[in-house]
């Protein structure tokens, strides 16, 4: 007969040699922590225009902001105040400006080489880093000058225009230059071309895998450069080639002189990033792009995701995955979320 005293709920303590949930109380669980996101790990994108006090919201970047280098100084000094160590400018020009071939990215006073000059004037306490590219600047939107037939960006001339426009960035006060176009041969060029102006010390953050993502769209409001036709597979990575062309394309950039290879977009590559950590023996920097962004923010705004919560989540992940790095648009808020 059952003992009718018994509690019937009561259950015998199980045999278990390891209990993992040991290592999860209040005290013990953020000693145990080996993924680490710091401020100092994070470079910080700004969209530098034309004119003055102009602080002009991104429609599809909210809280993500165009700024006249008068108005970006100031946030960056803010950023800088805050312990991060880098900034990554990206160029917007008026549109009556650009023609065929991106000519306003080789004006020595252009909004980029102005916002380098003033930071180091200001002794902005910042790496300036320089995205190298012409997709902001030519009247067709791609990333340099095209073929004769125009269905593509010729990449030989692009990669010659492309040291001149280094040259430009390391002149004003850049340290880091980043070629973003995915132009064969960029990287040897660029660090020939540095070298022989005497800007040895200038480095370079090659965008060695750049998926062709649908993940941009944002980044093209935020700076302007939608493409006028077509899109930019042709030079571009294919997200479905597995991780054995990102490794080749950053191994590459690493033998032609890379100091810092990247991964872009961040979130749907987390796979990628890791093998190419693996890979190489340089820093690699993750993109958080504008479309991870938007989507966090949207769902956010929409009280489907905790905000904070995920976006701590979705950077960790990145660091978990191997990135030294990570550009992400968040710096303002993990100012209050994360330590130095």
């Amino acid at each position: 007969m059952p003992d009718p005293t018994s509690d019937p709920l009561s259950t015998p303590a199980l045999d278990l040699p390891v209990r993992p949930r040991r290592l999860r109380s209040p005290l013990l669980r953020p000693m145990l922590q080996r993924v680490a996101l710091r401020r100092r790990d994070v470079i910080v994108p700004v969209f530098a225009v034309g004119g003055a006090g102009v602080r002009r919201e991104v429609a599809s970047m909210p809280g993500v902001y165009q700024m006249s280098v008068d108005v970006a100084l100031d946030w960056l000094a803010a950023r800088a105040e805050e312990g991060f160590g880098a900034y990554l400018v990206f160029g917007v020009v008026d549109r009556h400006t650009k023609d065929d071939v991106g000519s306003p990215a080789l004006d020595p006073d252009n909004v980029v080489c102005r916002l380098l000059r003033e930071a180091r004037e200001r002794k902005l306490p910042m790496a300036g880093v320089t995205d190298l590219c012409f997709c902001e600047y030519t009247s067709h939107g791609h990333c340099g000058p095209l073929t004769a037939d125009g269905s593509t960006v010729a990449n030989d001339a692009t990669v010659a225009r492309l040291v001149a426009q280094a040259v430009n960035h390391a002149r004003a006060g850049a340290g880091v230059i980043a070629p973003s176009g995915m132009m064969d041969g960029t990287i040897k060029a660029l660090r020939r071309g540095l070298d022989a102006a005497g800007f040895a010390d200038v480095a370079l953050l090659a965008y060695s895998v750049k998926y062709a993502s649908a993940f941009y769209g944002p980044f093209r409001d935020a700076a302007d450069s939608a493409p006028s036709f077509g899109d930019r597979r042709a030079y571009q990575m294919d997200p479905a080639r597995g991780t054995d062309e990102a490794i080749l394309e950053a191994s590459l950039d690493v033998d032609q002189g890379a100091d810092m290879v990247m991964v872009k977009p961040a979130g749907a590559y987390l796979d990628v990033i890791r093998a190419v950590r693996e890979q190489v023996r340089v820093p690699v920097v993750a993109y958080q792009v504008s479309g991870e962004y938007a989507m966090l923010e949207a769902a956010a705004r929409n009280g489907w995701l905790e905000h904070d919560r995920a976006v701590l989540e979705s950077l960790v992940a990145i660091k978990r995955a191997g990135a030294d790095l990570i550009i992400t648009y968040y710096a303002e808020l993990l100012a209050k979320l994360v330590e130095r």
